[in-house]
């Protein structure tokens, strides 16, 4: 059985984890809006995930005993600038969510909830590699300039 404490926890993320969904959804209209499809597709892609990563938690803490929550979801921003800005805030983003990820850890450890410990270092390993994936994105775009930005945005279309 999750403790109360830790099940409102992780229903906390599931409502950061949607909000990042919303996010990603929007700069993917965003991009779509400028005529950068690659970065639009990427961005969709990371919607999905972040929708995943909320119906994963949900079913873990249901399978627990728990029960999962929906919370209120806040307003996403609409207005994004350059696409290096775009994917700056991305990464900035990824590395708010490691921060939260990391709380939930520790809340779990202080439970003395090994199973939960261990259902959350997946998402802890999995932000090890968000932020990667952000930081070169934003290391590329740097690198490619104007004149490769569409080489960049066509690069993340493959994914």
């Amino acid at each position: 059985m999750i403790s109360e404490k830790l099940q409102n926890a992780i229903n906390e993320q599931i409502s950061a984890e949607m909000w990042s969904s919303n996010l990603y959804l929007s700069m993917s209209f965003y991009f779509e809006r400028e005529g950068f499809s690659g970065f639009a597709h990427w961005m969709k892609k990371q919607s999905q995930e972040e929708m995943g990563h909320a119906y994963a938690m949900a079913d873990y803490i249901i399978k627990r005993g728990g029960i999962a929550k929906v919370d209120k979801i806040d307003v996403v921003p609409t207005g994004w600038g350059t696409p290096l800005e775009v994917f700056e805030h991305v990464f900035e983003h990824e590395r708010h969510v490691s921060k939260l990820v990391d709380a939930l850890v520790d809340i779990a450890a202080a439970e003395k909830d090994k199973a939960t410990q261990d259902f959350l270092w997946g998402f802890v390993r999995e932000q090890v590699e968000e932020e990667a994936t952000a930081q070169g994105i934003v290391d590329k775009i740097k690198r490619a300039g104007d004149a490769g930005i569409f080489f960049i945005d066509s690069q993340l279309g493959q994914r």
